[in-house]
């Protein structure tokens, strides 16, 4: 860890975290789990939504960039951990470089599995592909990844983490096309409809819950080996998407129909659509070795925990 951030060199004082999001599914998360561990949040928002209760609001829009500099250059300090929560382009990349650099003791990069190559995966995936993906959403993350790879640890000591499916609790439910994260899930569950599936949901992947997400990116600024480092995150289960569906119709008590939408049409369709027609498995031997703490929760659980949050209505 950078001694001249982090908590334990300063015990009076909490270890201070600024989030670029906070109103959002997976920012929101994160502020509230490390309000929890008992870290100073700051969210950094357009101010369009509320932010997570306890945590310390500014409202600033990245997309006007000398704007957003001169309001986080307004802020007093630096941070023991800035998470880009919503980093879409590699200028979003360039952004955290020019206005985080001698600021923190580590950023972390929330990048995503899409950037691998759909159609050249290994199973599992390392973090070293053959293929990555080229345009779309994957390729512009993939671009500001590589904006970080040029950028010397040393300088701003950055770690980048590729979660897969990430669900939970502040999220609508559904993990593969076409229900994916589909507003409807529970009352068609319910009402015993069919739901349609690509592929029948045959595909494989590794969920990972949301606080668990929170918890590898919070723990990260404690390993120096995850510095300049490139990490997938999933969750402990490898699992057809289809038994995803089936778990959660158990866990509403019933059962479940699903009828399969043929590969090929739904890609002529929806040719963007591609990286969810793949098998989504991760080798996570990278992050095992540099010691962020691992997901654990499995896929029944975190489900039943979103259920049981969906009930009371507030995460």
């Amino acid at each position: 860890m950078c001694e001249k951030f982090f908590p334990e060199n300063n015990m009076n004082s909490p270890a201070r975290l600024l989030i670029l999001g906070g109103s959002g599914f997976l920012s929101g998360t994160l502020a509230r789990v490390a309000l929890a561990q008992g870290w100073a949040v700051t969210t950094v928002t357009r101010g369009q939504r509320p932010v997570t209760a306890g945590a310390t609001p500014v409202q600033a829009d990245r997309q006007d960039r000398a704007g957003f500099a001169r309001s986080l250059a307004a802020l007093d300090g630096t941070w023991d951990l800035v998470v880009d929560a919503i980093p879409f382009t590699p200028d979003d990349a360039r952004q955290d470089v020019a206005v985080f650099t001698g600021r923190t003791g580590r950023l972390v990069f929330v990048s995503t599995d899409f950037v691998y190559d759909p159609r050249q995966r290994s199973n599992p995936q390392p973090e070293r592909a053959a293929s990555y993906a080229a345009g779309g959403y994957g390729g512009l993350k993939r671009g500001a990844e590589l904006v970080l790879q040029q950028t010397a640890p040393k300088e701003l000591p950055w770690t980048i983490l590729r979660p897969g499916h990430i669900y939970g609790p502040g999220s609508h439910m559904g993990c593969l096309p076409l229900q994916s994260r589909n507003p409807q899930l529970i009352d068609d569950i319910l009402a015993r409809r069919p739901l349609q599936l690509v592929d029948g949901g045959r595909f494989l992947q590794q969920p990972v819950f949301a606080p668990d997400l929170a918890e590898t990116i919070l723990d990260a600024p404690h390993h120096p080996r995850a510095a300049g480092g490139i990490f997938n995150v999933v969750g402990p289960d490898i699992v057809e998407s289809r038994d995803y569906y089936r778990v959660l119709a158990s866990l509403l008590e019933r059962d479940v129909t699903i009828e399969e939408v043929p590969v090929a049409q739904f890609l002529a369709e929806n040719p963007d659509k591609a990286p969810f027609c793949c098998d989504r498995v991760y080798d996570l031997t990278a992050l095992r070795a540099a010691g962020p703490k691992i997901p654990a929760t499995t896929l029944a659980n975190g489900l039943r925990q979103q259920l049981e949050v969906m009930r009371r209505g507030s995460p």
